[in-house]
């Protein structure tokens, strides 16, 4: 275990330095919050990491990857990586251990189980990333039996993966707590996340239509209105504004299984994914809002 500052944060690269740690402080009687990312992280993924920090004792944040996530034609290579920058950003926001592994520490060469789930999987982004959700799943259960958190951290933004994540702890009855954390937007609202370094200038000063045609569709929801194709209607009225945006899907779903409503007269989820240029960003909004 590499040590890096005087408050014993640590780097550690395999299943065995988590587990030992974790035991030791399990043993002193300390709670344990799990902060799964990817990486390159931001002040969204900050978020997390400084909830997680209040609610537990120690705070493990995972930064790896995960390959089985990404379909065939996806940006697993050109996914960005920044390790050194990751480890002041988890430091910083005090957490005690980034644990970053590599693909083969994480998976067995012939290994042959996996989780999948239906359902919940099979709309929005599931309908363009068929493999994506298998993945979260599969690594996220990983990173369960790896750190025996008491509670894991998962931020709005993925809203789909959020409740797929609470579908899974709840199906296979997961002793963990699952606490949802609000999107951290920039200035002009977009959403934070590490593919907005893939866009170029002209890209970036387009994104914001996004969070611009959710509070439109937000303020009509707010107005009493309870069709769903009428939102759906606004928010695509006010994609249609910006010329490099293109819409792959605009949605209003239901809480339980993620499935499209026709009016709201319960919670519900609605979730855009719009490309610019090359880009696939994603959006959304709860309503009434999540608490």
């Amino acid at each position: 275990m590499t040590t890096e500052n005087e408050n014993g944060f640590a780097v550690v690269h395999t299943i065995a330095e988590v587990r030992e740690q974790v035991k030791a402080w399990k043993a002193q009687g300390l709670t344990v919050g799990l902060v799964p990312t990817m990486g390159f992280l931001h002040e969204g993924h900050k978020s997390l990491i400084e909830r997680a920090v209040a609610d537990n004792d120690r705070v493990v944040v995972s930064d790896f990857v995960n390959p089985v996530q990404f379909g065939p034609n996806e940006d697993l290579e050109a996914y960005p990586r920044d390790l050194d920058r990751d480890s002041k950003l988890v430091s910083g926001a005090g957490a005690n251990l980034l644990f970053n592994p590599s693909p083969e520490e994480m998976y067995y060469p012939n290994r042959t189980t996996a989780i999948t789930m239906a359902t919940i999987t099979e709309e929005l982004c599931g309908k363009s990333r068929p493999v994506h959700f298998g993945g979260v799943c599969t690594v996220v259960a990983k990173l369960f039996n790896i750190v025996t958190p008491n509670r894991a951290y998962f931020g709005q933004k993925d809203a789909q993966q959020l409740l797929v994540i609470k579908r899974m702890v709840r199906d296979l009855n997961f002793d963990i707590e699952i606490i949802g954390c609000p999107i951290i937007r920039e200035a002009d609202g977009l959403a934070k996340s590490s593919r907005n370094t893939y866009l170029n200038p002209e890209e970036r000063a387009a994104a914001p239509i996004l969070h611009k045609a959710l509070e439109a569709g937000r303020a009509l929801a707010k107005s009493g209105e309870k069709s769903a194709d009428a939102i759906k209607a606004k928010v695509r009225e006010v994609l249609a504004t910006e010329p490099l945006a293109d819409p792959e899907y605009v949605e209003v779903v239901d809480l339980e299984n993620v499935h499209p409503v026709a009016t709201l007269d319960q919670p519900v989820l609605v979730a855009i994914a719009v490309r610019i240029g090359k880009t696939r960003l994603i959006d959304n909004f709860f309503y009434p809002e999540l608490h």
